[in-house]
């Protein structure tokens, strides 16, 4: 004990606990700050843009990702896939796509703005399942004349790979084309228009 009748120990040891607990308080309210930052899963919901990279996705692949709480087919068309699309004309319900919901931008038979990449929202327009993507040619149970797309199992909605739907299925429109732009060549955004990028 001091002259005066401090204890040099004990405030020592209550200025390093008071630090520590201050320290401690200081973290506590920069990680919801910092957090802040970061899109809200409400503002995700609502619409916040998505980055995909598709820099991977190899000809004849799809990625799923997902925008407003629902998912979003990317595909990687191969050059077959691209001259199959224009023989479907007279079997889809819509080939020019008048009546889907599409950006202006996109090209209204292949439905993309790179004609390679089809992004569509991955809910059947019937009833909202997610169709199951097929792009095997000719199987047992699509039957010979099928050169790929997606097919709902809920209800049995054909759709081809620039999701157009087929006539004659309980589906009514064509799967929905989502606003859409490229970052780089290897990053595109969901959720932001190409014309405002």
């Amino acid at each position: 004990m001091s002259k005066d009748g401090v204890n040099a120990g004990r405030r020592r040891f209550l200025v390093a606990a008071t630090s520590v607990v201050g320290a401690a308080g200081a973290v506590g309210a920069a990680i919801p700050f910092l957090g802040s930052w970061q899109p809200s899963a409400k503002a995700k919901a609502a619409g916040a843009p998505v980055r995909v990279n598709i820099s991977k996705v190899e000809p004849g692949q799809q990625v799923v990702a997902e925008w407003r709480g629902k998912p979003v087919f990317i595909v990687n068309r191969t050059d077959e896939v691209m001259s199959n699309l224009a023989k479907l004309d007279s079997v889809v319900s819509d080939p020019s796509s008048e009546h889907s919901e599409q950006p202006t931008y996109v090209d209204p038979k292949n439905r993309a703005i790179k004609p390679n990449l089809l992004i569509v929202e991955g809910l059947c327009t019937h009833l909202g399942c997610a169709p199951t993507y097929r792009p095997e040619v000719a199987p047992a149970d699509l039957g010979p004349d099928w050169v790929g797309g997606y097919f709902c199992a809920c209800h049995g909605s054909k759709y081809d790979l620039a999701g157009r739907v087929f006539k004659g299925q309980p589906a009514p429109l064509n799967l929905p084309v989502p606003p859409h732009s490229y970052e780089t060549d290897e990053i595109v955004i969901i959720g932001i228009d190409q014309e405002t990028a």
